[in-house]
């Protein structure tokens, strides 16, 4: 099976729309992917049928959750989940945030050949950029209490944070009480990935808006 088919496959078995040429459009991703990722080391997955599963449909299965005009990928690495998604949505707007310039060069090339007018790359530290979203999205690297403390100014005031995270552990869902507040968990279906994937949803309490 083709790449592409695997990726509509995918697509369809999410219940999500498969839009005109979105299958393509990821297929050429995952092949730049592959070919910058000899020299700059942009992912640990080499093989495009791993690519296509544990990075492209695992963006996409948080689509149903997406929502408002803005969103900012955290962390966003060789671009998972914010171009896949910036691709699915194209009506709104993205911004690919990381601190790597040889990751950022990448996103800026993969911006350009996927035409994607509604990406905006951006090479900083979390901590000193500056904006206003409705949705702060990562594939959780630490803690919901480290991602908030280091992410919540990115928040508009209905803003929430989108955290991606595999088997769940008691410590992923403890919250520092009085400051955030755990909105939704859900577990996700990724087609062909066995290992649990969940999506946690917190955002600030209400009292603490300037």
């Amino acid at each position: 099976m083709s790449e592409v088919q695997a990726i509509r496959d995918g697509i369809l078995s999410m219940g999500l729309d498969d839009k005109d040429a979105l299958a393509e459009q990821l297929d050429q991703f995952v092949s730049s992917l592959v070919k910058w990722n000899k020299i700059y080391n942009l992912t640990a997955i080499r093989e495009k049928d791993q690519i296509v599963s544990l990075h492209i449909l695992d963006s996409l299965s948080v689509c149903p959750y997406i929502k408002g005009a803005s969103t900012i990928d955290v962390g966003s690495g060789g671009g998972f989940p914010g171009i896949p998604l910036a691709l699915y949505f194209p009506e709104r707007e993205f911004v690919l945030l990381d601190s790597n310039g040889k990751k950022t060069r990448f996103l800026c090339q993969m911006k350009i050949e996927l035409g994607l007018k509604n990406c905006t790359i951006i090479q900083s530290r979390v901590e000193d950029y500056a904006g206003s979203f409705d949705q702060v999205c990562c594939r959780a690297f630490a803690s919901l209490d480290d991602i908030y403390s280091r992410s919540a100014h990115l928040l508009n005031e209905d803003g929430e944070i989108l955290a991606l995270k595999g088997k769940l552990e008691t410590e992923d869902l403890d919250i520092k009480k009085g400051v955030f507040e755990l909105k939704e968990v859900h577990k996700l279906y990724v087609p062909t990935v066995a290992a649990d994937r969940h999506l946690i949803i917190i955002k600030k309490e209400k009292r603490h808006w300037a």
